[in-house]
Order: C-alpha cells, then structure tokens, then sequence
C-alpha cells in the first residue's frame, strides 16, 4: 500500500450568501510517499491480437485492488486561518 503524507492549508472567509466560515482557498502539499512495491495481482487485457498485462490499479476499482496498489492518503496538519488573518 502506498501511502501519501500531506499537510492542507486552507484559508476561510464569510461572505452575504453564507454567512458561516467556510473554506475557499485549500493548497495540500506532499511531504512524503511510501511506495507500495509492484503490483500483486496483475491484471491481463485483451484487444484483438494484443495482450497486455498491466497493474490491477489501472484496471480494477479500489475494493479489488491488491495491497501494494492501494493509496492511501494521511493528512499530518491541517491549518485553518480566515481571509482577515491572511491579510495582516
């Protein structure tokens, strides 16, 4: 399984037809990646007189695909700050 490490700023604002905070500018940034290794569970495709044998993450969904084809991404921050912040 490969996993993605990544921090997300997010700067909120209000505004007339949302008067809550919300988010309006999100920025993630990647910070590290655990390759998963090859492909357990290849997958073999046929097109005409053409076989192929290809990663099962570029055939299978998710629930089907093997250990080191999976992603899974972790968030380490999350930083939150409102437009009146950013701008001093």
């Amino acid at each position: 399984m490969t996993i993605v490490l990544v921090d997300i700023k997010q700067v909120t604002h209000t505004c007339p037809a949302y008067p809550d905070p919300h988010p309006f500018d999100t920025r993630r940034t990647l910070i590290h990646v655990i390759p998963g290794g090859p492909c357990r569970a290849p997958v073999t495709i046929h097109c005409g007189d053409t076989t192929a044998t290809i990663a099962c993450r570029r055939h299978e969904p998710v629930k089907r695909q093997c250990g080191a084809c999976r992603v899974i991404v972790t968030e380490r921050t999350i930083t939150t700050r409102h437009l009146t912040e950013v701008r001093g």
